[in-house]
């Protein structure tokens, strides 16, 4: 049984090519084996290849460097798992090992996590968020959703470009799990946008728990190509209650709160109007 590459973000996401007896060329030739049509991949990226009981990546002096794991790369051994970075497209090496098995369980993962953040994705998040409403609100239990957005996320782009720009949201959403209280459930739900649902806790809680959750980002350390960046976020909140008591309204007050938070200035938690827990006499 032999190892594959698995295109898990970004060009070509869910190609995946069996690596056989000759090297396995990826790149944006018409002759690559893996071929990747996108401007950050050059015509011939990178090789992977099988020698003495190893798989190997040698980078062909490509523009944008080959990485393994975010580290550059001239020639690396491949361990099962390992991530390669090929220009603004990410490959997942599957080893030998049970690699049928592997290869539908990251089909699934494709289907319902982002690869880049590796937060739910934004319409299997969606659905889970439907799910935790009428189970909060069959037992009367308090639930929040918070909505954070990176601030200034478009000038990053724009000054660094978009490779630099996923790098930067690849670390936001490591800050946000490291920081996250265990029970809660992130999403990714757009492109700088990611959602956290709070079940469980007093719309206070949340609000605390969201500060935590901007401190995380604002003490952090963001290095984009070289230079030192200030990278903030700002966080809506809502909570489930009278005013908001379906999905829609939810997502639709901590929206508001959030375009408040960047209207008064960014990196900070505003908190959407709220008029009391839902009680057995309403209806969601």
């Amino acid at each position: 049984m032999t190892a594959c590459v698995v295109v898990i973000h970004g060009e070509g996401l869910g190609k995946r090519m069996d690596i056989g007896e000759r090297p396995l060329v990826v790149g944006r030739s018409h002759d690559a084996d893996l071929r990747i049509l996108h401007p950050s991949v050059s015509r011939q990226h990178c090789e992977v290849w099988f020698e003495n009981g190893t798989y190997w990546v040698r980078d062909l002096r490509s523009t944008n460097r080959t990485r393994v794991n975010e580290v550059a790369v001239t020639v690396a051994e491949l361990n099962d798992g390992d991530h390669l970075t090929i220009g603004e497209s990410i490959l997942k090496f599957v080893s030998h090992v049970s690699v049928e098995a592997r290869y539908h369980e990251e089909v699934h993962q494709l289907a319902t996590h982002d690869a880049l953040t590796g937060f739910y994705s934004r319409r299997h998040y969606l659905e889970i968020v439907e799910r935790e409403i009428l189970r909060s609100a069959r037992g009367s239990l308090p639930l929040s959703f918070a909505i954070m957005d990176v601030d200034w996320f478009k000038r990053i782009n724009d000054s660094h470009g978009h490779m630099a720009g996923d790098a930067v949201l690849r670390q936001v959403a490591a800050e946000v799990h490291g920081a996250l209280r265990e029970g809660f459930i992130a999403g990714r739900i757009g492109g700088e946008e990611f959602a956290i649902l709070m079940p469980g806790i007093t719309q206070d809680e949340a609000r605390n728990e969201c500060e935590k959750l901007r401190q995380a980002v604002a003490r952090s350390v963001f290095i984009v190509r070289g230079q030192r960046e200030a990278v903030t976020i700002s966080i809506g909140l809502a909570s489930l209650g009278v005013a908001h008591q379906d999905r829609s309204a939810l997502m639709r007050a901590a929206d508001g709160a959030l375009y408040q938070a960047k209207e008064e200035g960014r990196n900070r938690v505003v908190v959407a109007d709220w008029t009391g827990p839902i009680t057995d006499t309403d209806s969601i």
